[in-house]
């Protein structure tokens, strides 16, 4: 008896091993959700490691990043095997910065699994996708999530179509500007403020073009005209505290004093943008 217990005891800690080793080999949970958009997806499910949900990420031009759970899935020796009796839930998660990252199906799983390439209902979502509306709202959405690298093919076909759309120029700015693209974002900026020089957005993203390629005359002239067109505190807090940091790195402590000054003027107090300014005080004689 002790013997066949012993036995049954191996093949179960074996079974549950081949599942959680079949996981792991067969996905990797690596991707996070905005790398995986129209994609059919794995994600951990609450059942434990032998079940996986299974959902498609699509974008919903009113609500952002969404997932559309399905089924679970079974991981067995045999394979991948549906769960629910093949009954679709369609359980729509809105997906946030702290959502966890899921592993994309290749084309061989999503055959085992019996899937279409795209479920038939993304159409309804879809049905938008040329006009430069949607277009200009699916690259907010990345930019919204850091994922401005991403932003950048909706927001060009976007550009191409009708450049001066509302909000287009900023969002393709702001793309370029994140990812170190400056000269694109004057380029683009250039232009933008041409067409509408009330726009201070526009210029805050300019300054921080022309902050980032060390012309620091230019980024002050734009960041004050920024500032005196302004009437968001906010936004002039943020324009004048990239000037002072940029003068805190080159040690021109009049300059400094004017910014910090300006920043201390336009951000609340204890804000982080003044303790940017506190920060760089305390560290004038130790750089």
């Amino acid at each position: 008896m002790k013997k066949i217990l012993t036995l049954l005891c191996a093949v179960f800690i074996a079974t549950i091993s081949f599942a959680q080793s079949t996981q792991k080999v067969l996905f990797k949970f690596d991707k996070n959700y905005f790398e995986a958009v129209d994609k059919w997806v794995l994600y951990a499910s609450e059942e434990g490691d032998a079940k996986l949900g299974l959902g498609f990420i699509y974008i919903d031009e009113e609500a952002g990043f969404t997932l559309n759970h399905e089924r679970e899935i079974s991981i067995t020796p045999s394979g991948l095997k549906n769960g629910n009796g093949l009954k679709n839930t369609n359980i729509k998660m809105r997906l946030t910065p702290n959502s966890a990252k899921v592993s994309i199906l290749t084309t061989e799983q999503i055959k085992e699994l019996g899937l279409p390439e795209q479920p038939e209902w993304l159409k309804i979502y879809k049905r938008n996708s040329e006009k430069v509306s949607y277009l200009k709202s699916i690259g907010y959405y990345y930019n919204h999530v850091g994922a401005s690298k991403f932003a950048l093919v909706p927001l060009l076909k976007a550009y191409e179509k009708e450049p001066h759309f509302n909000g287009l120029e900023f969002e393709l700015s702001y793309a370029y500007n994140a990812i170190g693209q400056f000269k694109k974002a004057i380029t683009v900026l250039e232009k933008a403020i041409h067409n509408n020089p009330n726009n201070y957005y526009f210029f805050r993203e300019l300054g921080f073009a022309y902050k980032n390629l060390d012309r620091v005359e230019d980024a002050e002239k734009v960041y004050k005209k920024g500032i005196s067109i302004s009437d968001n505190d906010f936004e002039k807090s943020e324009m004048a505290v990239n000037m002072a940091q940029t003068y805190f790195q080159l040690r021109n402590s009049a300059k400094f004093d004017e910014w910090a000054k300006l920043t201390r003027k336009y951000a609340e107090k204890g804000s982080r943008y003044a303790q940017f300014i506190d920060y760089f005080e305390s560290k004038w004689d130790k750089k």
